[in-house]
């Protein structure tokens, strides 16, 4: 079973979801009713059903780069400089997501169920010495 498949059938189970509703592109607190909370459960339950360790806060700290503190954000919203890192790093959400004075504790309104499948297939990629940031298997359409 693909990587994709595999995490879409974890957060289904995790938020009580139809499996048919939990696409790549779902929005896990729009269009699944996910709460910041359950971003802990699908993390753990990720990380047993690949025997792997997903880093906390990792896509924020990859988003930041080597901006400084001040560049990335001013008074918690996310500059421009920033929101390009975090589009960088987040290819599988749609640009228009990425709006002018997104706050920084709006970044997990953001996050898709290809946002997770990506995380999981980088750590594995990691975990095995690829040096991978997205393979075929987790690549999700823009569109």
């Amino acid at each position: 079973m693909k990587t994709i498949e595999r995490v879409r059938a974890v957060i289904a189970d995790a938020l009580y979801a139809d499996l048919d509703k939990v696409t790549p592109t779902a929005i896990l607190m729009a269009d699944l009713g996910a709460e910041s909370i359950d971003f802990l459960d699908i993390m753990f339950r990720l990380e047993k059903e690949f025997n792997i360790r997903l880093p906390r806060g990792e896509i924020e700290q990859k988003a930041r780069g080597r901006l400084s503190d001040a560049e990335f954000a001013v008074e918690g919203r996310i500059t421009d400089a920033g929101l390009g890192n975090l589009r960088a790093m987040m290819p599988e959400v749609p640009a228009a997501a990425f709006k002018a004075n997104l706050h920084l504790r709006e970044i997990p309104t953001l996050f898709t169920v290809g946002t997770f499948a990506r995380m999981v297939q980088e750590q594995l990629d990691l975990e095995a010495g690829v040096n991978v940031s997205a393979t075929a298997d987790t690549a999700v359409p823009l569109s």
